[in-house]
């Protein structure tokens, strides 16, 4: 490859591949699905101070279209302005699996989600959105549609820890009401698959099989991706979440880690309940 066309690759590895200008040009068309096709109700902005950085951790709803990430980010850009730094750490396997639409994230602020790239755009001033829960929670079933899940991923926590900003959870309703996910499957396709000699898609082990009713297909087997219905969706941004020490030896103290980790997720389950119980 040319040196070129390595300076042009939006791969995520790169803080400078967002782009401010690419932001505001799909301004317009975020601002429709937020006002009219998603109609959604957010508060809690307040919570976020106008300086001070911080690590946004959210809760994935609505398989890989994510619409209340998309419409949380949009509230972002509307409230902050494009000039203020955010990144979102996003999966590797998005870059693998769909190295345009990837591309188009990375120039909206997607960066890999691996620790040296978050820790890079802590350095550079951002603040950092992180979904720890990734594929496992974005599928997860229709019945667990009201609970936090994190998938026992705790990398978010040592990374605030390091850092020492504070977690600042994003919660919302309706979002994973877009589809609904019936099931997951994987170790019986996990099976099959070892059965019959067949690959993973991409030679991708995408660790949830999911069999979900939705838009585009109808219902659909396995981690596709899909166009989400118009339900309509709240978001709170919720006050921020302070640790008692910070630094590196807590974030190696593995019994500290996982307290805060509890910590974090109890906080956000209850005010998710309480989201859920103003909305019905």
């Amino acid at each position: 490859m040319s040196q070129t066309k390595q300076a042009n690759t939006l791969d995520g590895w790169s803080l400078e591949q967002r782009d401010p200008e690419f932001i505001k040009f799909l301004m317009p068309l975020f601002e429709w699905f937020y006002k009219y096709y998603f109609r959604v109700q957010t508060d809690g902005w307040h919570h976020i101070p106008e300086k001070q950085q911080v690590l946004l951790v959210g809760s994935h709803n609505g398989g890989t279209a994510a619409p209340d990430m998309i419409m949380m980010m949009y509230d972002w850009f509307s409230r902050f302005g494009v000039d203020r730094l955010a990144y979102g750490l996003m999966h590797r396997y998005a870059w693998q699996l769909n190295p345009e639409l990837a591309g188009v994230g990375a120039k909206l602020g997607a960066i890999q989600a691996h620790p040296k790239m978050a820790f890079a755009a802590f350095q550079k001033g951002a603040s950092v959105l992180v979904y720890p829960g990734g594929q496992y929670d974005m599928f997860r079933p229709h019945s667990q549609r009201d609970r936090i899940y994190f998938a026992g991923q705790k990398g978010f926590i040592k990374l605030a820890l390091r850092q020492e900003v504070p977690i600042i959870p994003v919660i919302s309703v309706g979002a994973h009401d877009t589809l609904i996910v019936l099931g997951d499957y994987y170790e019986q396709a996990k099976q099959i698959q070892q059965d019959l000699g067949i690959p993973w898609l991409y030679g991708i082990d995408p660790g949830v099989f999911p069999i979900y009713l939705g838009l585009p297909w109808g219902i659909a087997f396995g981690p596709l991706p899909n166009f989400p219905l118009p339900v309509q969706i709240h978001t709170r941004i919720c006050s921020p979440v302070v640790f008692e020490r910070y630094g590196r030896n807590a974030a190696t103290d593995r019994q500290y880690v996982d307290a805060c980790y509890r910590l974090v997720y109890t906080q956000m389950q209850q005010e998710l309940d309480l989201l859920i119980a103003e909305t019905a």
